[in-house]
């Protein structure tokens, strides 16, 4: 285990790009980040509290949650609010994002801010489909805190934290991106499920938020394979990326720690490669 960068707020939103490193977000402090592989870290986008999620999009710039999901141009050019928030339907934000095969979007909306205090009661979100075409509809609902999302190998199966019922659920996946049954896969007993990935052998590695110090992996049967720890009690999601995909970056925040900036990057290298996250292909509107 490695700690490759420190002096970070709430880290979230970790995504491998093949051509500039770890792109990752700050919850508390704002900002999206690159550490490269020799090491160095450099400013994506300024500002922006609150992404809890990120995706590269085929564009050319990342897709970000937060208040909304918009797109946001590595040229520089004007951010684009590709699905907003309805607070009159009790959707204020949104938190983890994936993609899949088709380079359709799945977002987890939010009934309440886990980290900023907008002074509402804890309130479940919904689980939303942005279609290639950039129509949206719910395709999953009654979701306590919605966070890590990844499929499994086939892309039949998507896998999703509820990190206040301290539940890793699983849905089976339609063709058209539509989902089946919201079923429980497995439930986490050292701190709660956070973001999640998957590898390429199906297991499914899961974050350990709330004092669980690291992170679980669980057989695609969903029995507890092997628990990986950190230094830190806050892990808060992670990704595979490297040249081969074995190397597992994992992030952390502050909470538990002697500063409110001691969120952290980690390296662990597996002896598993992780499934490659596609890129984003919804329409960005004009």
């Amino acid at each position: 285990m490695e700690k490759l960068a420190e002096g970070f707020g709430l880290i979230e939103g970790p995504v491998w790009d093949a051509e500039r490193g770890l792109l990752f977000s700050d919850v508390t402090f704002g900002g999206v980040f690159c550490l490269a592989p020799d090491g160095t870290i450099t400013t994506v986008f300024e500002h922006r509290r609150g992404i809890g999620g990120m995706a590269t999009h085929e564009n050319g710039g990342l897709l970000v949650s937060g208040r909304n999901i918009s797109y946001k141009p590595f040229s520089g050019e004007a951010t684009v609010t590709v699905l907003d928030r309805n607070e009159e339907l009790g959707n204020v934000g949104y938190n983890d994002i994936t993609t899949d095969r088709q380079g359709r979007v799945y977002a987890g909306s939010l009934g309440s801010s886990p980290v900023f205090d907008d002074g509402r009661e804890p309130a479940s979100g919904d689980l939303y489909l942005i279609d290639i075409d950039g129509s949206e509809r719910i395709v999953a609902e009654d979701i306590q805190l919605s966070n890590g999302l990844a499929f499994s190998p086939d892309g039949s199966v998507l896998y999703h934290s509820d990190t206040r019922r301290k539940i890793i659920h699983c849905y089976s996946v339609a063709d058209n991106g539509s989902l089946g049954e919201k079923k429980d896969f497995a439930i986490t007993t050292r701190g709660v499920p956070d973001g999640l990935v998957v590898s390429t052998d199906g297991a499914v590695w899961v974050a350990l938020a709330g004092g669980g110090k690291g992170v679980c992996v669980f057989e695609p049967s969903g029995v507890l394979r092997e628990t990986i720890d950190i230094p830190l009690p806050m892990c808060t999601s992670l990704c595979f990326g490297g040249d081969d995909l074995k190397d597992l970056y994992i992030v952390s925040g502050p909470e538990g720690a002697d500063s409110d900036r001691a969120g952290s990057i980690f390296r662990y290298r597996s002896d598993i490669a992780g499934l490659p996250v596609a890129i984003a292909k919804v329409k960005i509107p004009s």
